[in-house]
């Protein structure tokens, strides 16, 4: 499966939850290193979307938020192939923090490309949006501003 879409800009917020010691680890055993404190959004929409729509429901992700069509379309992707590996929540001084799904997959732009994972927190304001973690920051490796299109093929 590939997705492809546009760079968007996201909260700002990710690297608060990226960077704590607990998903790290969980990130060095997916990715083989820990991964940027921060998340690259990627916006999806069309055929792409009803792709990640599918992630979403193998994550187990609630997508009432979702078009009765797209997620009637999602139904008919096939998604047993690809592996999903479940980043635990935990609890740090009263605070939660919650899980995550993540996808294995490259990362691909017309200068290049780098492995990475596509992350689905368990709890999420946004559908369209790919949420995707590396060992770089992708927007400084690759040049990325919001607009730029870039391709997601799942392992």
């Amino acid at each position: 499966m590939e997705l492809s879409g546009d760079v968007s800009s996201g909260l700002g917020r990710a690297h608060v939850f990226m960077a704590q010691p607990h998903y790290q680890e969980q990130f060095r055993a997916l990715l083989g290193k820990t991964a940027w404190p921060g998340t690259l959004n990627v916006t999806v929409e069309g055929s792409n979307l009803i792709h990640y729509i599918a992630l979403r429901k193998k994550s187990g992700i609630d997508t009432l938020d979702a078009s009765d069509e797209d997620r009637a379309e999602a139904t008919e992707i096939e998604v047993s192939d690809f592996e999903a590996h479940r980043i635990r929540g935990f609890l740090r001084d009263g605070v939660s923090f919650g899980g995550a799904t993540a996808f294995k997959a490259q990362f691909k732009t017309l200068s290049g490309s780098i492995e990475c994972a596509i992350l689905i927190p368990d709890l999420t304001r946004h559908i369209d949006v790919v949420e995707v973690i590396a060992g770089a920051c992708l927007r400084e490796k690759f040049n990325l501003e919001d607009g730029a299109v870039v391709q997601i093929k799942l392992d």
